[in-house]
């Protein structure tokens, strides 16, 4: 990790950068996956497998003696881990349902909201080095809860065409039947348009490295709705004198272990913390089987001593970090402060490897600093709001002379005399 002490704020737009990406190189690659799918189908998929995922598949849709025989061979203290996430998932997300309220404006005018389901969204699963069937749970839940018609997963297969036991386990708990062996931005092409074998969607979930995000973003230009912007995962921890060195350093290296690409950004007002962190990181580093991934994150990730625990809020609110902890025996009196997360811990022994499994907080969540405009996936990411209206002859009555005099203001004399129709029918009865 790069170190710096006590930065002016003209150097925070630098620091607050993430790792670039060559995004015309990335774009083109993409756009000609997803122009291939969109041609060719089935074919393109059976092509891009061979190619970039070492497999030939007769079919790409997983069977169910495929799903019995991963129900199988999952051991049941993992079954018993994932239900206890599963339940506490489904407790917290169940609170974000609401009820219809209707709301008279003015006499004889109601108005109200009502959430309906997306009818048909896709769900992608990573599946390579790390098989993220929490991914399942999260996305899983609120698209059944919400009561979605039709939610499918595209997940990459081994090279023996096999699901990871654990995915399709957790699918069956939720109760997602339709699972595809298809990965990268040709799972997300398939989505987007289908084809022979795999549906289209109207909205497409789910984390990825730069290709399944580039293709999200392209899928969302043809039309196709998507949870949020994404780029690679990210964690910023805010240690105050009371924070322990040990578990600041293992928050940090549970985050750079997800990819090369991923950052890790500590924060600190004490010189001792952050030493004694970095030296943890180090001591720690050397244990962790994907250190070599781990040790590539961070070297685009950063250290930083300010004046006080409010530059440290103010640099955070700007980076706008995917995961933020709050490392102090006061984090609740900070918790004001933050204005920019996806998701916030609070305290030392509020990990955010809680938050990725069981807590039962989503993890789906906006990275790259999009944590300033969207917020991480729930139950909301899954339906429509739409609003109605009921008007009777009072409502129109009440409302009807505002609108005519405000339409003829903006010149819209059609609208004026929709209204200008009904208040003259009125008039005659």
């Amino acid at each position: 990790m790069i170190t710096y002490n006590k930065p002016t704020k003209s150097q925070w737009l630098e620091l607050a950068k993430r790792p670039a990406i060559n995004q015309e190189s990335l774009n083109t690659t993409v756009s000609d996956i997803m122009e291939a799918v969109n041609q060719k189908g089935d074919i393109a998929l059976s092509e891009f497998g061979r190619n970039f995922d070492g497999v030939d598949l007769a079919t790409f849709k997983v069977s169910d003696a495929e799903i019995n025989k991963a129900i199988e061979a999952v051991n049941e203290e993992l079954k018993q881990a994932i239900q206890l996430a599963y339940s506490n998932i489904l407790s917290f997300h169940q609170s974000q349902l609401s009820e219809d309220v209707v709301v008279t404006t003015s006499p004889g005018v109601n108005c109200w909201r009502k959430s309906v389901p997306i009818e048909k969204v896709g769900l992608y699963i990573p599946g390579g080095s790390a098989p993220l069937f929490s991914t399942v749970l999260m996305l899983g839940i609120p698209a059944k809860l919400v009561g979605c018609d039709e939610v499918i997963i595209c997940t990459p297969p081994n090279q023996n065409g096999e699901i990871h036991p654990a995915i399709l386990y957790t699918a069956n708990l939720i109760g997602i039947t339709q699972v595809f062996k298809v990965g990268g931005a040709q799972a997300i092409a398939a989505m987007s348009y289908g084809t022979e074998t795999i549906p289209n969607v109207y909205k497409i979930f789910g984390p990825g490295n730069q290709y399944v995000t580039k293709a999200k973003e392209l899928a969302q230009l043809q039309g196709v709705g998507i949870d949020m912007p994404a780029g690679p995962s990210e964690v910023l921890v805010i240690a105050d004198q009371t924070g322990i060195p040990e578990f600041i350093a293992a928050d940090l290296l549970s985050q750079a272990e997800h990819g090369a690409d991923s950052q890790v950004i500590l924060l600190t007002n004490d010189e001792n913390i952050l030493s004694a962190s970095l030296d943890e990181v180090a001591k720690q580093l050397q244990d962790l089987p994907r250190k070599e991934i781990a040790n590539q994150a961070l070297e685009n990730s950063k250290a930083i001593l300010f004046d006080d625990i409010d530059e440290c809020f103010r640099f955070s609110n700007q980076y706008a970090p995917e995961h933020l902890i709050i490392a102090s025996q006061s984090a609740i009196s900070y918790a004001d402060k933050v204005v920019n997360a996806g998701s916030v811990f609070l305290g030392n022994y509020s990990c955010e490897s809680a938050g990725d499994y069981a807590s039962g907080t989503n993890h789906t969540l906006p990275t790259n600093g999009y944590a300033k405009q969207y917020s991480g996936v729930s139950t909301d990411s899954f339906v429509k709001q739409i609003t109605f209206q009921e008007l009777n002859q009072t409502g129109i009555k009440t409302i009807g002379n505002a609108v005519e005099i405000m339409a003829e203001a903006e010149g819209l004399i059609g609208h004026k005399n929709a209204v200008t129709v009904r208040l003259k029918s009125l008039n005659n009865v």
